[in-house]
């Protein structure tokens, strides 16, 4: 049940390459954090430079305006050695298949509790579904 945000510089990035950037994004939940392939909801937004702002060393990782800003919100309860196998293998496939830079791959986790959602209908979903299956 994550929900992605994207946020890059506009025009930085061609609707093919966000298109592949979410796909890669998607792929690495499914294997990382065994989230079901249909549970997809992402957003992307392009941002103009006055609204787009970040430091280009700070932890001495040399940012560019490739940077991607990527929040994920999703159920809690996954390890830290699960998130940070999660956060290297993400930089590694946007690195290796759209030549993104690794130092440009920003990535912040929101953990949320199944209470937390609902996907429509004004229903709690994952509460109405506990000890259904």
């Amino acid at each position: 049940m994550p929900f992605v945000r994207v946020s890059y510089l506009e025009k930085k990035y061609e609707a093919e390459q966000l298109s592949i950037i979410s796909r890669e994004i998607m792929s690495t939940l499914v294997e990382h954090f065994n989230v079901p392939e249909d549970d997809y909801f992402q957003v992307f937004h392009g941002h103009k430079a006055s609204e787009f702002y970040y430091s280009p060393n700070y932890l001495n990782i040399s940012r560019t305006d490739g940077l991607l800003f990527i929040q994920i919100t999703l159920k809690s309860g996954r390890s830290t050695e699960q998130k940070k196998d999660f956060y290297s293998r993400l930089a590694e496939r946007l690195s290796n298949i759209l030549n993104i830079r690794k130092e440009d791959v920003f990535v912040v986790l929101v953990d949320t509790e199944f209470e937390d959602w609902t996907f429509g209908n004004g229903v709690a979903q994952m509460i109405e579904n506990q000890g259904k299956e």
